[in-house]
């Protein structure tokens, strides 16, 4: 049964990184949690967020498509969400035309096409009832030309845009929207995009938890967005003042394969979950 007075919170891509610390902060905060992955380590990361005291139901399910998110959703029995924390992503590396298209379909399909429909479906339900938060994971990467990462950044670039475009349509409806723009975050985002041969995949980084708290307390106030780190802050303001050109190459240098002081040999790339 749902906890007495608790509200329920919807988070994906919940098993590891980002998700995982937005779905603790959400646990500390007295709500209710349905995570969900496409993973089998959902299973392992609920286990560890019940010792918050609430509950946690966990789903694996693809959310890159459209029967996924049903299914996702179909595991709340009806409950309405309080929030919703649309986290679920995925990184590819490398020059888009070496790239295998069905790769580079994932991360379309699970950046954008599935992450819309999550937020078109939950979307209509809070504004139904006046009231919800939700959070949107886009990223600074969004602001800038990604060479080598080109999809990727395309991808952010839509979400931050579209995150300030629905809070402007939900305003006076209860319903927040809060955009948590991070920078390179210490998961395993960089290994699973195949980019840890590049500077950006083996530079120092923000950790998850602070990200995610920052995130976190960004939606309970209602703010429309969050850039987090000083360092991130800078970058995303450059990146107002850069021409474009100029932000490409300067993207090149960071993400492009061998960058990284090690040289190491680059293998074929694979999408990554954020």
């Amino acid at each position: 049964m749902a906890g007495q007075g608790r509200q329920l919170a919807l988070v994906t891509g919940a098993s590891s990184g980002i998700g995982f610390e937005l779905a603790r902060c959400c646990a500390e905060n007295g709500f209710d949690l349905l995570v969900v992955a496409d993973e089998p380590q959902i299973t392992e990361a609920a286990e560890i967020l019940r010792a918050s005291g609430g509950r946690v139901d966990a789903v694996e399910a693809d959310l890159a498509t459209v029967e996924g998110v049903d299914r996702f959703l179909a595991a709340a029995n009806g409950r309405p969400a309080d929030a919703l924390l649309a986290n679920a992503g995925r990184g590819l590396g490398g020059a888009f035309l070496d790239q295998k298209f069905d790769h580079i379909r994932r991360v379309l399909d699970t950046n954008v096409t599935g992450t819309l429909y999550l937020l078109h479906k939950v979307g209509r339900t809070m504004r139904e009832r006046g009231s919800g938060r939700i959070l949107i994971t886009g990223s600074i990467a969004g602001f800038m030309p990604g060479t080598y990462q080109a999809v990727y950044n395309g991808t952010k670039a839509l979400l931050d845009s579209f995150a300030f475009a629905l809070r402007a349509e939900l305003k006076d409806s209860g319903v927040t929207v809060t955009c948590l723009m991070p920078g390179a975050t210490e998961t395993d985002f960089f290994e699973r995009a195949d980019m840890l041969d590049t500077k950006v995949g083996t530079q120092k980084k923000q950790g998850a938890d602070e990200v995610a708290r920052l995130g976190f307390e960004a939606m309970m106030k209602g703010d429309g967005d969050v850039v987090t780190g000083w360092n991130n802050k800078l970058r995303a303001a450059i990146a107002h003042l850069m021409p474009s050109g100029a932000l490409a190459e300067l993207h090149r240098k960071e993400a492009g394969p061998g960058t990284a002081k090690e040289g190491a040999e680059r293998g074929p790339s694979h999408p990554a979950r954020r």
